[in-house]
């Protein structure tokens, strides 16, 4: 069979109606047809519609499909499907499809209100296992919060009333006398910053956290307790 009658064929492998080795033939014909696999993703909802079609249009459809493929498998033009029944076909897939999309708006709604619901909660840092806080005289606040983890120590860092400009530090020093630089950044205008840093020194093994200029002159000092 030429590749035009392989392509008569499309309607019947999509409602089912070719014999195992017509199937066979069809799909090997589709792994080198772009239009027929285009046209098959097109229709791809036409079974569902055909279900919501009264018995009498389906019964005469089927016959019409069936003569269709009959005569394209003796290389003759298939049987025209009334217009009619195309009209109440492309009226329902247009229905359906509405429906479709406002489902699936409903869903994505339902979804995104979900999301706006449910984000706070999702996005919330989890509570650090220690937190302390400093002020200074000239009004500079840190809050750091510490949280244990198998690597080392994460800080989040909550500061205001700093330098606005040059480059500011957090430093760990821990109880051997010891010193990392948890993390750096660059100062903002309006003093203000939340920042997250890490150290490998363990939480238990922390003497305290500093605060350093870019001309590395401590601006804040926090002591952690030990035990």
């Amino acid at each position: 069979m030429n590749d035009g009658g392989l392509h008569e064929l499309l309607g019947a492998y999509l409602l089912g109606g070719l014999e195992p080795a017509e199937a066979a033939a069809f799909e090997q014909h589709l792994a080198v047809c772009a239009d027929c696999r285009q046209e098959l993703d097109e229709l791809a909802s036409l079974p569902a519609l055909l279900d919501a079609v009264p018995v009498p249009d389906a019964v005469a459809l089927t016959a019409a499909a069936a003569a269709a493929r009959d005569r394209a498998l003796v290389r003759q033009e298939p049987v025209p499907v009334p217009r009619r029944l195309l009209d109440e076909l492309a009226r329902r897939r247009r229905t359906v499809r509405r429906r479709w999309i406002a489902a699936v708006g409903g869903a994505a709604a339902a979804c995104l209100a979900l999301g706006i619901l449910a984000g706070p909660l999702l996005n919330q840092p989890a509570k650090p296992d220690a937190s302390y806080s400093v002020t200074a005289s000239s009004g500079l606040e840190v809050t750091v919060g510490l949280a244990k983890k198998t690597w080392g120590t994460e800080l989040a860092v909550d500061a205001r009333s700093l330098p606005v400009d040059g480059t500011l530090s957090l430093w760990v020093k821990d109880r051997d006398g010891g010193e990392d630089r948890a993390c750096a950044w660059t100062a903002t205008p309006t003093g203000k910053v939340r920042i997250t840093g890490a150290t490998p020194v363990q939480l238990a093994k922390i003497a305290s956290v500093e605060m350093r200029n870019e001309q590395q002159q401590t601006v804040a000092v926090i002591a952690v307790p030990q035990g």
